[in-house]
């Protein structure tokens, strides 16, 4: 009986829809100065259908015609939806009036065949004890240290050698490492145009809502034996290096097989995909913008050679710029959902009633000219940095959470923000000092909002080594560069033997040190375009010296 019901509830509505797509011009169009035509009982339905495949595009159109930048989206069977990429409604419902905005039962009822009671599908209580152990858990230095030396092993043992072999035989690579089947589904359920239709067939167990619980029972069965792996490895392991993974954290604490495994799945989704697909677009962006590639090498390549650790990467800025530039234009997570406890005001004066979805939407906000200007459109890193006349050392500018929430803000900020930009540094500047990534494709790629966005058909790219000089090996098969042994007989600068220099490595560091600090501030620019002549006095020198222009480096 309830499959007849399903059946007879969407047949009903299909024919309301298409009453009213073939009449609307002879009804009065209801006021809807801020969102789509709205038409009396069906609300924007029809306007919903028709740019179902083009979200991200349509909404983003009609907020830049909102003068508050607020939209209102009333649909046949679902919730009213409220769209905003206003900074102060953004900062409202993230944590001005935090309680009052959850994610909500219809959001956990689109992921939760997926995740669960991982801590990214839960409210209240499940949510607070779950992050107050990710936080203390990702506070620790103990986890920081383990994470970078796991994150060091795989990028010295597994990427460099797979990107080498590709440069060597002139295979394509795929740089996008998509997530699942169940990713997309649990997705792409937030577009049907009725509420009603993706849970019919979940009822019904056809079409995609079958292939997504195929899919779910696959992840659960790998994660839920990665979970078995570890609980018995900590039953029979012994000292505290069996520990130090947020695993083996989670499991310590108390909560039973299936709760970890939502928090695993939890995770991985918000810490692997992410990522990737923030790394991704920062490569293709910077394919597209040599420049910007020639600027971030001058950064990378004098850390690299000294071994990146932790204050090297927190050195790299221009890094994080790239970073914060291409999150901007194509973040990870396009939008984000919460859902009205009570009725409410919005700053800008937008009313929100009991129920209502609320959606703050970082994917616009990247486009929107009153919040990032003209350009805002345009690859510019140089806009992530204060560049006022005296300043010498130009530094990252103070940009609210608000304004720039691809790690949400307020209570539910990500956790693992500052290890996100310590993975995607040390990834991309041992990637990019070593290789060229050159993309297939001369088009631009189409970028697909799922749980975290992608590109449509992924990066498809060749690998190239860049050039490294006689210094180096560069033998096939070599995944980190090193200085050849010269014998100091064929270059003997230093003299050899006996009278060797003893201030040789006092020397290097003083040279490495000041050509850096020189050259990373500065354009050196000779005067005379003619090649100097050298002069063998007691030590070599310049005929008449070098003369030169400096020019401060614009540092983006």
């Amino acid at each position: 009986m309830s499959f007849l019901m399903s059946f007879f509830v969407i047949a009903f509505l299909i024919i309301i829809i298409s009453i009213f797509s073939s009449s609307s011009t002879k009804k009065t169009q209801e006021t809807n100065v801020n969102g789509p035509p709205s038409y009396p009982l069906i609300g924007s339905i029809l306007s919903f259908n028709k740019n179902r495949h083009r979200l991200l595009q349509w909404y983003t159109k009609l907020l830049r015609l909102s003068p508050s930048q607020t939209i209102t989206i009333p649909l046949l069977g679902n919730r009213r939806t409220i769209v905003t990429t206003n900074p102060e409604n953004v900062e409202y419902i993230l944590k001005t009036n935090f309680f009052n905005f959850p994610k909500g039962r219809p959001f956990t009822d689109l992921l939760g065949d997926l995740l669960g009671q991982g801590i990214f599908n839960v409210d209240g209580h499940s949510w607070s004890s779950q992050r107050k152990l990710a936080s203390h858990e990702f506070s620790t230095r103990s986890l920081r240290s383990f994470a970078f030396e796991v994150l060091r092993e795989e990028v010295e043992t597994r990427i460099v050698p797979v990107l080498s072999t590709a440069a060597d035989v002139g295979t394509t690579v795929d740089l996008q490492d998509a997530f699942d089947t169940a990713a997309e589904i649990s997705a792409r359920r937030a577009t049907e145009p009725l509420y009603a239709v993706w849970k019919a067939k979940r009822v019904l167990n056809v079409g995609s809502e079958r292939r997504l619980r195929e899919a779910i029972r696959t992840v659960h069965e790998l994660v839920s034996e990665i979970v078995r792996a570890k609980r018995k490895s900590l039953e029979i392991g012994t000292g505290q290096e069996a520990k130090q993974d947020l695993l083996s954290r989670f499991l310590a604490s108390g909560h039973d097989s299936e709760a970890v495994r939502d928090m695993v799945i939890s995770f991985i989704m918000a810490g692997r995909d992410t990522t990737s697909a923030a790394m991704t677009w920062l490569f293709w962006l910077l394919s597209e913008n040599d420049d910007v590639e020639k600027k971030l090498l001058q950064e990378v390549e004098p850390l690299m050679s000294l071994g990146l650790g932790f204050e090297e990467l927190k050195e790299m800025s221009y890094m994080k710029a790239c970073l914060c530039e291409a999150m901007r234009l194509y973040p990870p997570v396009s939008w984000d959902s919460k859902h009205a406890a009570n009725d409410d005001v919005l700053p800008d004066g937008t009313r929100v009633k009991k129920g209502d979805k609320v959606t703050y939407f970082p994917y616009g906000m990247g486009r929107m000219e009153n919040l990032w200007g003209k350009d805002c459109e345009e690859f510019k890193p140089s806009r992530w940095f204060d560049s006022e006349p005296g300043i010498t050392e130009p530094v990252l500018k103070p940009v609210s959470p608000f304004k720039f929430p691809v790690f949400q803000a307020g209570p539910r900020v990500c956790i693992g923000k500052e290890m996100a930009f310590m993975q995607m540094k040390f990834v991309v500047g041992s990637v990019l000092s070593r290789f060229e990534i050159i993309p297939v494709s001369k088009h631009k790629p189409v970028f697909v909002p799922l749980l975290t966005a992608h590109m449509a058909g992924g990066l498809k790219v060749k690998i190239k080594r860049r050039e490294i000089n006689r210094w180096f090996d560069s033998e096939p098969g070599i995944t980190e560069p090193v200085l050849k042994p010269v014998s100091p007989f064929k270059f003997p600068v230093f003299q050899a033997g006996p009278r060797v220099c003893i201030g040789k490595e006092m020397a290097f560091m003083q040279m490495k040190f000041v050509v850096g600090s020189v050259l990373s501030r500065f354009e050196i620019i000779p005067v005379s375009k003619h090649k100097p002549v050298f002069v063998p006095l007691l030590t070599a020198h310049m005929a008449g010296g070098l003369k030169v222009k400096i020019k401060r480096r614009e540092i983006k």
